[in-house]
């Protein structure tokens, strides 16, 4: 296998869009690069991500869907073209490869005849000649909630990494990583994705801050009004350009489930959920995960990390797991005047106290992450109870609103 075959994924029903997705994405063998409802958008996708595939969900109105299919063949005609359909009618299997599809996918999906598909799909990028580039790693730190310490511990497992990487500050309005960092950036993300069209390595360059031999940061804008002219596209472009020249691609991305911040999380490899060990930020974290299911992210991509772990309140990580059914990947502890300190001197806590307990929790999380592994870290569990506001939890089936209940 030449690498991992991109896709991008039109459907109108947000199910059949969670069970195309995951369905791709546990092979290991593909990548999502965009999944949307707009056929305007998914043609602007095809036309400038230039996948490898594109699956067409055919609604009963099918008709601006399979003119989509010739829009995006005329554009792009490597592009292999899979339609898929409840509705598994002849009539409608002839209209879409008439209109240009080369496969036919029913739904729900029926495991032996969507291996095939992609064995195909597969066997046709293996056959074309294509130029092998460099594919780093990206890593989202995430909170939907402020004030989790996302661009603390974002900052951190930068610095922490060994090989090249770079940081990418997401937060468009009000991003501070060259603070966290102690640089001072003279260009910004608007200013590289402004000249994206003769972007070579040299121009690249001259657009990050190098805070060390191994990392550089991309600010963001300097200005609040130069963000509104940027876009999810330019962004996904921005990470894919970052990919091909560094191993590692560090995320702090906004709190907020807007185009901006699921592109990123749709492209990471790896999203760190970070919460703290009190309600809100548990319930935002729950309701994070229950968006990610729907999305169809596969549960290896997601790794929930508890930050400023203490044993001095009442909520403890064996309570948090079960409520949000999901296993603690790794925690880091509190330690509030050495990381105010850290950001305070404009050094990563790792570089400025390398033998901390909080720097050696966050090169243990860098260890579990590029090591490949979906093992969690092991924490030490507590004997603490929440009191009878944990005793029963009954969780929506969507997962979007957290409803606890006492006996």
């Amino acid at each position: 296998m030449i690498g991992p075959i991109n896709f991008v994924i039109l459907s109108n029903n947000l199910d059949s869009l969670a069970e195309l997705r995951g369905a791709l994405t546990t092979t290991g063998q593909v990548r999502v690069l965009a999944a949307g409802s707009s056929t305007e958008q998914t043609y602007l996708e095809a036309a400038s991500l230039r996948p490898a595939a594109v699956i067409i969900e055919l609604d009963p109105q099918p008709e601006p869907a399979l003119a989509l299919i010739g829009r995006i063949n005329a554009v792009n005609p490597n592009t292999v073209i899979i339609c898929a359909s409840r509705n598994s009618s002849p009539d409608l299997i002839l209209r879409s490869l008439r209109a240009g599809a080369r496969e036919f996918l029913r739904l729900p999906l029926i495991a032996e005849e969507f291996g095939t598909v992609l064995e195909r799909t597969e066997a046709i990028c293996s056959g074309r000649k294509s130029e092998t580039k460099k594919h780093g790693r990206t890593i989202a730190v995430f909170s939907s909630k402020g004030g989790s310490g996302v661009s603390f511990v974002a900052t951190n497992l930068a610095a922490a990494m060994q090989t090249p990487t770079v940081l990418v500050d997401l937060n468009l309005q009000a991003g501070d990583l060259d603070l966290f960092l102690g640089v001072e950036s003279r260009f910004s993300i608007a200013d590289l994705i402004k000249n994206r069209a003769r972007l070579d390595d040299s121009l690249l360059k001259s657009y990050l801050t190098p805070h060390s031999t191994r990392l550089s940061l991309l600010a963001s804008p300097h200005e609040a009004a130069a963000a509104d002219d940027i876009e999810p596209k330019h962004v996904f472009e921005a990470i894919e350009v970052l990919r091909e020249r560094y191993d590692y691609v560090i995320i702090d991305p906004q709190h907020t489930f807007d185009g901006i911040t699921l592109t990123a999380l749709d492209q990471a490899d790896d999203i760190i959920l970070l919460l703290t060990l009190d309600i809100p930020s548990v319930r935002s974290a729950q309701r994070a995960l229950a968006l990610f299911n729907r999305l169809g992210y596969p549960r290896k991509k997601v790794h929930v990390v508890v930050n400023r772990m203490c044993k001095q309140v009442d909520l403890d990580v064996p309570q948090v797991e079960r409520f949000l059914d999901e296993k603690v990947f790794g925690t880091v502890q509190n330690d509030y005047r050495m990381v105010v300190k850290s950001i305070n001197l404009g050094k990563p806590l790792v570089e400025s106290q390398p033998t901390s307990a909080v720097a050696a929790d966050l090169k243990r999380l860098v260890m579990a992450i590029t090591g490949n592994t979906s093992q969690p870290l092991e924490v030490e569990p507590r004997k603490k109870l929440f009191g009878s506001m944990f005793r029963r939890q009954v969780i929506a089936p969507t997962g979007l609103e957290l409803r606890i209940t006492s006996e």
